[in-house]
């Protein structure tokens, strides 16, 4: 019989722990959360000094009465749960939900930022008590959010529409989403132009492009058509001259090794992953994956975190990999450390594979693609982060006429370095530092001949709506969120229709402005970046010990209640109208622009003019392929379920209907 009793929280891990630990360990899964706040209430005694009314989840009954016949057999019970607060919380609340107090048994915590034997074993000798300091800091954070999801929405319901809520970081994400659209919307471009020329090099068959700087005095900027004629009759028919070469070595930096933020921002960038699923596919790779041979095998280490640090044992062994792999040279002579920032957790690691032996390439039949991509994509960042800098020579030289300039500048890469392993994405498609953009050989004093000069008219652009990896990196930046929080709030706001995403960008919908404009003109302590930004640090004072959790609660609430009844007082009789969203689709019926509705089944097409007209029709996008049957077009639709279906325009006239998105 089994003396001891592992329990962990996903089942996935049961397998793969307990092949680590033999016959003498039996290991159980909690299935995550087995108590929280009830859903029918606040479920917290505001008089009583914010007692949180914990109640067992529905459906984890059994759960809990099998892990009460598994802690009556066992002598020592280890609770191995996830290593934030989070995981922390779990396991105060297991000790309350199986009474481990009262058994008289030896209760430990025991944590793992990777599932290999090693790892396991190593937390077996290193037990410690439950940390409350951890556990007060999630209960604080889901009390916050107990009570404005419940004491807002409510007042949303009443005000602008049923069915909606507030958050307490997801109000502040909409509302960065929404402070964006209002900066496009006041936007006034500008118009500027710009002068590109391609010159002719003696015995070179590769012409030499270059910008317009400016004069050999100073850069001017070409502000109009006038400012281009001028420059370009002062060219007209004169010779051009090589100046100013300068030569020289940029050095690329190898990347920072992976946190959660980053994953999920370079998953967005390169693979097209969403917050949501980037955390799926990590857990699934954290949580182990069966290697035919090597068994159940935990391929990264733990995928919540905002630490830069890496094992010493994980750095030696990327030396060991990137010398015997790519050569000495590629290393950079002694492991690389990364200074965490002041506010992260740095109990915990970076994102890296549990073994840099396991290449994806070999290992990649046993996964899916996704697992594949988003492990080669962690595993390549890690071995990066420990080679040594990429080294460009770059070359300048300025071509000049009359006393205007051009500049023509480039790179060759002299050695690799990290990019031989990893290119790091950007946001703007634009600004990729390409591999190196070599130019033809000149030497000072060349003359060239001008092959032709293009001007180019441009206006300046508002700045960019956030994609999901741009408005992550946002909110870290503002100290916003953690970790944890990212994905579920992104994916939240899209859910409740405040955002829609157009491609990569998310725009706010008329729902999300009104929203966000009752919560800012109300709830500065739910809407205000600084004080948002503040409850996370005063989170962190709770958890590092130094700040009592109930005085936090009691910090906030008291401004809380007092913005709500001023909020009812405010809103007495008000109903915020939210404005439909209207499309170039026009009503056959009465001629009108047909405007985007929210039923139980999604949106659809409705005319304006109801109840005179009350044509409706489902959102269609055209597919740009033709009817087989009729020779239409074919668009795609959802169902009254959400499945998305494509279908003969001409619909129900022609039946032609297909689940298969047409190629």
């Amino acid at each position: 019989m089994a003396k001891y009793l592992v329990i962990v929280e996903s089942p996935a891990k049961v397998k793969t722990i307990k092949k680590f630990l033999g016959p003498n360990y039996e290991v159980a899964a909690s299935n995550g959360h087995v108590r929280d706040l009830p859903k029918s209430r606040m479920g917290i005694d505001i008089e009583n000094d914010y007692e949180p009314k914990y109640i067992t989840i529905r459906g984890k009954g059994d759960i809990l009465a099998n892990l009460r016949k598994e802690v009556k057999k066992a002598e020592k019970i280890y609770l191995a749960t996830d290593p934030d607060r989070e995981g922390e919380a779990i396991s105060w609340h297991l000790t309350k939900a199986l009474n481990l107090e009262k058994t008289g048994k030896k209760v430990y915590r025991i944590t793992f930022n990777e599932i290999t034997k090693n790892a396991v074993k190593e937390s077996l000798k290193h037990p410690r008590e439950i940390d409350m300091s951890l556990v007060d800091a999630q209960q604080a954070r889901r009390e916050l959010d107990r009570m404005v999801g419940y004491r807002i929405s409510p007042l949303l319901w009443a005000k602008v529409k049923r069915g909606l809520s507030a958050g307490r970081v997801q109000s502040v994400a909409l509302r960065m989403i929404c402070d964006r659209e209002d900066e496009i919307n006041a936007f006034i471009p500008e118009e500027y132009w710009t002068l590109d020329a391609s010159f002719k090099i003696p015995g070179e068959r590769k012409l030499l492009t270059a910008k317009y700087y400016g004069t050999t005095s100073q850069k001017q900027n070409l502000t109009c058509q006038e400012d281009v004629d001028k420059v370009k009759k002062d060219l007209d028919g004169a010779s051009y001259q090589v100046t100013d070469v300068k030569k020289g070595e940029r050095v690329k930096k190898a990347p920072l090794p992976f946190t959660t933020s980053t994953l999920q921002q370079e998953a967005s960038r390169k693979l097209n992953m969403t917050p949501r699923r980037t955390m799926s596919i990590a857990q699934e790779l954290y949580e182990g994956i069966e290697l035919g041979e090597y068994g159940l095998t935990g391929l990264i280490t733990y995928m919540r975190t905002d630490s830069l640090r890496l094992a010493d044992e994980a750095t030696a062994a990327a030396a060991g990999f990137i010398r015997g792999r790519y050569g000495e040279e590629y290393y950079p002579g002694k492991p690389r450390v990364f200074k965490t920032k002041g506010n992260a957790q740095d109990a915990h690691e970076a994102i890296r594979p549990s073994n840099v032996q396991l290449l994806p390439e070999e290992i990649r039949k046993y996964l899916t693609p996704d697992q594949f991509k988003l492990y080669r994509l962690i595993w390549s960042r890690f071995v990066a982060c420990q080679m040594a800098d990429a080294i460009l020579d770059t070359v300048s030289a300025d071509i000049v006429c009359e006393g205007q300039v051009f500049r023509a500048s480039g790179h060759t890469v002299a050695f690799p370095g990290f990019t031989a392993v990893y290119e790091e994405g950007t946001d703007d498609e634009k600004k990729q530092d390409s591999a190196g953009k070599p130019l033809p050989r000149f030497d000072q004093g060349d003359k060239l001949t001008a092959e032709k000069i293009e001007p180019s008219q441009h206006f300046t652009q508002p700045p960019a709506r956030y994609t999901e990896a741009s408005l992550i990196r946002a909110m870290e930046e503002r100290g916003i969120g953690r970790p944890s929080t990212y994905a579920p709030t992104i994916s939240t706001i899209i859910d409740r229709d405040y955002v829609t995403k157009e491609n990569k960008a998310l725009r706010p919908t008329p729902l999300g402005e009104g929203v966000t404009g009752l919560l800012v003109d109300e709830f500065k302590s739910v809407a205000d970046y600084e004080f948002t930004a503040n409850m996370e640090h005063e989170l962190d004072e709770v958890e590092a010990g130094k700040l009592n959790y109930i005085q936090l609660l009691h910090n906030f609430y008291d401004g809380f209640e007092a913005a709500l009844k001023q909020a009812e007082i405010d809103l007495e009789g008000k109903r915020i109208k939210i404005q439909d969203e209207v499309t170039d689709v026009i009503c056959e019926k009465c001629g009108r622009n047909m405007v985007i509705k929210s039923g139980r089944f999604g949106k659809f097409l409705a005319c304006p003019g109801f109840p005179e007209c009350t044509n409706t029709k489902p959102i269609t996008e055209d597919t740009g392929a033709a009817c087989p049957v009729c020779g239409a077009k074919v668009v795609k639709k959802k169902s009254a379920r959400g499945y998305v279906y494509y279908s003969c325009d001409t619909y129900p006239t022609c039946q032609f209907m297909t689940w298969d998105k047409p190629l």
